[in-house]
This record gives structure tokens, sequence and C-alpha cells, in this order.
């Protein structure tokens, strides 16, 4: 039986590179993506394209029978530092989409989602190293509050209704293929393309600011592996914790001056200071090793060679 995909927010930092890794794998034309607005020319002339809302039901229920989709992947969000401006316009993408998803698998409309969830869960009462699998979460953010929400809804619909829905707590995701849209991790991407273009960045959190974080390969490739394993070995139901790396600002800076040797970095905090210090430091990923096999590829010094040496050309 052919399956045929359907990406939700294909135009995004993650959609853009798993639009693209799904079409090489499965086919383009098994491959449908979709967002509010178009994306970069080798997402729209690579595969079949539908602007699409995902908060409007009946639209993506037209979108899923006339493709015929099997799978879908929700990556359309507003993320941390923007739904801080607008909670509301936030609570409701993030919340109604995953709505819409979860009731077409629980209509037999399609078969297995993937929906993505964030370190944004926890937050400041959240042990902050090794963050375990199951612990104290509170969030403080709108972000993390919707995610926290979809992983509970998530799991329900599981529990209740039988949906195949697997997720992911992504960390802060780095990649040279598309800019990031609004995260507080987003200077781990930004920090590259000023090292290159001005020898100087200006980061908005304090230097010994750790988190955790992934460079986009793993991500995608954890993305994967997570869909494409046996549903026996999938434990959790709400989301699993995944993890690479943790490192601060300044450790990112002496990173980079390893290539540019003349780089320097200042440090003015602003108002996603706040997010970044609720969050935890490193992740406990124990859970996804021990039921998909989970390992990493890229450390520090790996993303800074791969990042530089892609932007560069």
């Amino acid at each position: 039986m052919e399956k045929y995909i359907l990406i939700i927010g294909a135009c995004g930092q993650i959609g853009t590179e798993l639009t693209l890794t799904l079409r090489e794998r499965y086919g383009n034309d098994k491959v449908i993506a979709s967002d509010i607005r178009e994306g970069s020319d080798s997402l729209m002339n690579s595969g079949p394209f539908e602007i699409l809302d995902a908060t409007n039901y009946d639209t993506l229920e037209e979108v899923v029978a006339y493709y015929d989709i099997s799978e879908v992947y929700l990556m359309a969000a507003m993320l941390s530092a923007t739904a801080e401006k607008f909670p509301m316009r936030a609570w409701n993408l993030n919340m109604n989409s995953l709505f819409n998803v979860l009731n077409l698998a629980k209509e037999k409309k399609i078969n297995k989602i993937f929906w993505p969830s964030s370190i944004a869960v926890f937050g400041p009462n959240t042990p902050k190293d090794h963050t375990p699998q199951h612990t104290i979460m509170e969030p403080s953010t709108v972000y993390g509050i919707s995610k926290q929400s979809g992983e509970r809804w998530c799991e329900y619909y599981f529990k209740k209704f039988n949906v195949d829905v697997r997720s992911l707590r992504y960390p802060g995701l780095i990649s040279w293929k598309t800019m990031p849209g609004g995260g507080t991790t987003d200077y781990a991407v930004e920090i590259y393309h000023k090292a290159l273009s001005q020898g100087r960045y200006s980061c908005f959190l304090k230097k010994d600011t750790m988190l955790p974080m992934m460079f986009m390969d793993d991500a995608i490739r954890a993305t994967l592996e997570l869909m494409e394993a046996d549903t026996k070995k999938i434990k959790v139901r709400s989301a699993y914790n995944l993890a690479a790396m943790s490192f601060d600002p300044a450790e990112m800076a002496r990173s980079i001056q390893k290539h540019i040797p003349d780089f320097t970095i200042d440090y003015t905090p602003d108002f996603r200071q706040d997010i970044a210090d609720s969050w935890p430091k490193s992740i406990d990923d124990s859970d996804a090793q021990k039921d998909w096999d989970w390992h990493p590829e890229f450390d520090l010094d790996r993303t800074t060679e791969t990042m530089l040496e892609n932007l560069k050309s």
C-alpha cells in the first residue's frame, strides 16, 4: 500500500529540511508540503505544495482526502520568543492545529502523526541537570504551556482512541539551510552568520547560559527513526526526551574562534534570558536510547565546522 505524507508547517526551520529528506526517502510526489505561505525554491520545486491553514479543520480534511494522506507531520507552531508577544494567537495555532490532526486520526482518516514537543515543557522547578523523562514541568512560557498541554492530549488520544501519535522534545536546533523562526535558542544559528559576515556577534543571552542543543541533521534523523520504529517499541506517548549536546554562548564562541580567531562576542541579555533560565541545562534521553536505539552524531565542534563550511559556500 502506497504511503502519502502531509507536512504541515513545511516552510519553517525544521519543516523545510524534513520535507526534503522525506521526499528523498519516499519520492517527491508522495510527500505533500503545506504552509500558510510559500517556501524556498527547493521546497516549492521538488514536489506538491498546498497553501493550508491547519487551524481550519474542513480545509485540512479536504487536503487529507484529496491526496489520500496516511501520515501527518504537524510542524506548524508559534515558537517561544514570538509566542510571548502574541499569547492567544500562539495558543490558537499550537493547540487547534493539534486537535484537528488528532481528530482526523481518531476518525481513522489518517494512520500516524508526528507532533514536535520541546524542552520548553520544563520550567524553573524542573531539575536542571540531566532532566529526566518524567519530572516536574510547570512551564512558565506560552509556548511551553501549549507544548505540555499538547503532550497530555497526545497521550490521551493514544490511550482513549488508539491514535498512533509520536513526539520528541526537541532541544535548540542548529541549521545552515534555514533561519530559525522566533525561538530562544536562535542565537546558536545567528552567531555563525554574524561570525562570517561581521566577525562579531551581540548575544541576547548571558555568556554562561547553558542549554541543550542539537544539529538539524540529528533532529531530522531522530524524527524519522521514531516514526519508522515498530509500534511496540514506542513506550512514551507524550514525548520523548531527546539530547545531543549542551553548551553556553561563550563555549560556542570559542568553538568558532578555532576557525575564525578574530571573532568576538558581547552579551546584551533581553527578555529571552528569563525564558532560557527556566529551561534545563542538559537532558537525560536514556528512554529514547533504550526504546528505539537513539544516538546523536554531532557534537559542538563538528556542528561549528559543518555550519561554517556550508555557510561560506
